[in-house]
């Protein structure tokens, strides 16, 4: 079961399990746009419209397809707002929490409900790099909720090991998806170290078949922000995004 299924780095997965014969939900708040596309006609991916902040349409759809069994969950969704519009419309933040952090643990807690009943399972989220980034006063509302969901993510992990359940945080740079494009323009490509969507796929679904407990690329980027977090405070706070 994948919510954010719908696009992006989530479709991406799904479309990599269902080459492999999996049985998936692909879910997403606009299930539409899955229309004319190959998995949409497969008999074994079924498509359910889920705002990942509504506890009720979350429980329905975990329990709808987990009726049978829920091997693994990987939560894709996500949304994103500029300090620009904050500083504008401070409530255009709350969709953001509602939805990165909120809703993830809305979706584990569901999920987790099935795992343990039946002894195993395996929850994963995809992060983002920019959540390792430590003490940075100009950070965005993004880079906190990325930043909590690592939390989230290692919390729920002690306390469902003792069930079979792993928990996989996925903790990618930047991505060459319509998305990151849309957000610079019609072009990411001066992203430092831009990886094709493609190759982060396949990186994020051999971390999961490893059952990794946390996996964080490219090294490059990993290497910057560490050593960006040795800084001096003051130097940080140079840094605008």
């Amino acid at each position: 079961m994948i919510i954010g299924g719908t696009s992006g780095i989530g479709l991406a997965l799904g479309e990599h399990y269902a080459r492999q014969g999996a049985q998936l939900m692909l879910c997403g708040r606009d299930i539409g746009r899955l229309d004319g596309h190959p998995l949409a006609a497969d008999p074994a991916v079924q498509r359910r419209a889920v705002d990942i902040a509504d506890r009720a349409a979350v429980d329905a759809a975990v329990m709808a397809f987990g009726a049978a069994g829920l091997d693994l969950l990987i939560v894709t969704a996500g949304q994103y707002t500029d300090a620009a519009t904050l500083a504008l419309q401070p409530a255009a933040g709350l969709p953001v929490l509602a939805t990165n952090v909120g809703g993830l643990c809305l979706a584990f807690d569901a999920a987790a409900a099935i795992m343990r009943r039946q002894g195993h399972g395996h929850l994963v989220v995809v992060a983002s790099i920019a959540g390792l980034l430590q003490d940075y006063p100009t950070g965005s509302l993004y880079s906190a909720t990325k930043r909590a969901a690592i939390a989230i993510c290692d919390a729920y992990r002690k306390a469902l090991a003792p069930f079979g359940i792993a928990v996989t945080t996925l903790v990618p740079g930047y991505v060459d998806t319509a998305r990151l494009r849309e957000l610079n323009g019609g072009n990411a490509t001066r992203k430092p170290f831009l990886q094709a969507q493609a190759k982060a796929v396949r990186r994020m679904a051999d971390a999961i078949e490893r059952r990794a407990e946390r996996c964080v690329f490219p090294w490059q980027l990993h290497v910057l922000v560490r050593l960006f977090n040795c800084l001096p405070l003051g130097l940080r706070q140079l840094r605008r995004k």
